[in-house]
């Protein structure tokens, strides 16, 4: 059996780990971590996530904090076409709809999850075997003074609302840089928010999602 990654030891460790993933296949890192390589993504939405999260050595797991909180270091996985245009919405962490009151943007776990991002994108041609699927160029990156007002205007717009009852009519279309929307395997989980006249009504699950247009500017800030 292949020894388990030691977590990374500094920021550098961390990002010489994941240069050193450019081009490998999923099938060849899986092979590594004993990982079984699923035919598709449709019901192993997580697996890259997983299979790269073993590869550098990742320690929260699903905790809501970052995948590398001694390091301060978020990792985050962007499926890319051979252009380099994002495929999907990026998932940053589950939204609060109750027990919210004093939120702010500086504690928030949208912010921590954001400080410090470590990308990777991945080859997303869905034509392509996953096992064939390549991984490509890892980048550090450190919202600017720009894009964190961004997302900071974004995040208390739909914290508004959400404090407001209005969480049911929030839409995907809303926010510059950040969207709020649904996440649940499908309409059977719910959880409690605040509903239109201050009580509480159980809606699905929402999560806080970096729109494509979005990452689309930080992949050509980075690679410009």
């Amino acid at each position: 059996m292949t020894d388990k990654p030691q977590r990374p030891q500094s920021i550098d460790e961390l990002f010489q780990r994941a240069a050193a993933l450019a081009g490998r296949t999923f099938a060849d890192l899986a092979a590594e971590t004993e990982l079984k390589v699923p035919k598709d993504l449709r019901r192993d939405k997580g697996w890259v996530g997983q299979l790269l999260e073993l590869q550098l050595g990742a320690t929260a797991g699903s905790k809501p904090t970052q995948d590398f909180p001694e390091l301060g270091v978020e990792l985050k996985t962007l499926p890319v076409t051979p252009d380099g245009e994002p495929l999907e919405t990026t998932f940053v962490c589950t939204a609060p709809l109750v027990n919210i009151q004093g939120v702010q943007w500086t504690t928030s776990n949208v912010r921590n999850k954001l400080q410090q991002v470590l990308w990777l994108p991945i080859d997303g041609r869905r034509e392509v075997p996953l096992a064939e699927r390549v991984v490509g160029s890892a980048f550090l990156w450190i919202p600017s003074e720009q894009e964190e007002a961004l997302l900071r205007n974004d995040w208390e717009e739909h914290m508004d609302r959400i404090a407001l009852g209005q969480v049911e009519s929030i839409t995907a279309r809303q926010g510059e840089a950040m969207q709020i929307r649904p996440k649940a395997a499908d309409g059977s989980a719910l959880t409690e928010a605040i509903g239109p006249e201050g009580t509480i009504i159980e809606v699905r699950p929402r999560g806080f999602y970096l729109k494509k247009d979005f990452t689309r500017q930080i992949l050509q800030r980075m690679f410009m």
